[in-house]
């Protein structure tokens, strides 16, 4: 007993590691403690909306979609569906789907070859390829037509069709004749020594008021056929010359329809035209008609010879 007693007395006392660490001044580590793999992230309860099933589901969805989007867009910024378009289309074009013909339309006053010209531009290309807002667009540059349809006709022919202005009036401005529709719009030139059998309007703007004098020569349906042309004046009314070569001057705006009606009547009356009188003015709304009479005898207006000679000053 005495024995194990001094060999327990003489084992050292077994120190904790807080002391011996104080003792030699080591730092203790602590053991690191392992997270779980089903422990979560609390969020605050303002974000608790984000933990909904729904909404990750949506997240997930628009992932795929943002991911789709960019790469087709990356696609299109290397060209890749021009290219395998125009592939397609030369594929097309060796198999016999090219152009081979073009169909005209609709053309009766314009001359076929330039709508040919622009047209054939396109043969021997492939069908598909063929750009037919572009032979629109040059159609469209001339005057005479007014709106044009392209398109194709498989295996190989391009049909274009025609719709073509109306011509309304011969206009002289500055000394040039030009053919116009009933909105004004310049058609073509006219050749001084073949005019077309079409009202002449005179001055600037007339071109842009057909449908006024028509309706205004409508009231006078009897001294229609007389009327040769029309001078627009001041860009606020009418002279009308006569084929026996007077001139009746109206007034402005809708005064103007109820003068030439009041004139129609005094002519079937009294035969005002080709005795001798160069001028009828009715400007002055109910006054008397004033006249002027010619020294020299009147003899029959016709339509100038040549565009530098016109049938009245068109300086206004």
């Amino acid at each position: 007993m005495a024995k194990a007693a001094r060999r327990t007395k003489s084992a050292p006392a077994r120190r904790s590691p807080r002391r011996h660490a104080r003792q030699t001044g080591a730092t203790i580590r602590r053991p690191k403690r392992p997270i779980k793999s089903n422990e979560t992230i609390a969020l605050p309860k303002w974000l608790g909306f984000l933990s909904h099933p729904l909404l990750k589901q949506m997240a997930k969805r628009l992932l795929l979609i943002l991911v789709i989007v960019g790469f087709l867009a990356g696609l299109w910024a290397a060209r890749w569906p021009q290219l395998l378009a125009t592939k397609t289309g030369e594929y097309l074009g060796r198999q016999g789907f090219s152009v081979r013909h073009v169909e005209i339309v609709g053309l009766h006053h314009m001359d076929r070859q330039a709508i040919y010209d622009i047209a054939s531009t396109q043969q021997n290309l492939a069908m598909p390829l063929v750009d037919l807002n572009a032979i629109r667009d040059r159609l469209l540059r001339f005057g005479w037509i007014e709106d044009a349809r392209v398109s194709r006709r498989w295996p190989d022919t391009l049909v274009v069709d025609i719709v073509e202005r109306n011509p309304a009036a011969v206009w002289q401005y500055h000394g040039h004749l030009r053919l116009v529709d009933n909105n004004g719009i310049i058609i073509s030139d006219v050749d001084p020594h073949a005019s077309p059998d079409l009202p002449l309007v005179i001055g600037a703007g007339a071109n842009l008021h057909l449908e006024d004098l028509g309706h205004l020569l409508e009231a006078a349906p009897s001294l229609k056929p007389m009327i040769d042309a029309a001078s627009w004046i001041g860009n606020r009314r009418w002279d009308l010359h006569f084929a026996s070569g007077e001139t009746l001057s109206l007034p402005e705006g809708n005064e103007a329809e109820a003068a030439l009606v009041r004139f129609s009547h005094i002519n079937r009356e009294h035969h005002l035209l080709e005795r001798g009188y160069v001028k009828f003015d009715m400007r002055v709304s109910g006054a008397p008609i004033t006249a002027r009479i010619s020294p020299e005898p009147v003899k029959k207006a016709t339509k100038p010879a040549k565009a530098a000679d016109p049938l009245v000053s068109d300086r206004i």
